[in-house]
């Protein structure tokens, strides 16, 4: 979208508190999108919550617990 605000890696790693190959394999993996420009990856801030908001644990379908 225009006027989208755009990450680097290295922003994303910072605000995510892990390392920028993390974050380079997040995307790789396909779990964090990302657009080539340039001689780098911009994630769009939409895309890094999408991406948070799937990896909350309180998210996940629980396991049944065995009796």
């Amino acid at each position: 979208m225009p006027g989208e605000e755009l990450l680097t890696v290295d922003e994303v790693a910072k605000e995510l508190r892990i390392n920028a190959k993390t974050v380079r394999q997040y995307i790789a993996s396909g779990e964090l999108v990302a657009i080539m420009l340039g001689k780098g990856y911009k994630i769009s801030r939409d895309d890094l919550e999408d991406f948070k908001k799937r990896r909350r644990t309180d998210q996940r379908p629980r396991l049944q617990e065995r009796p």
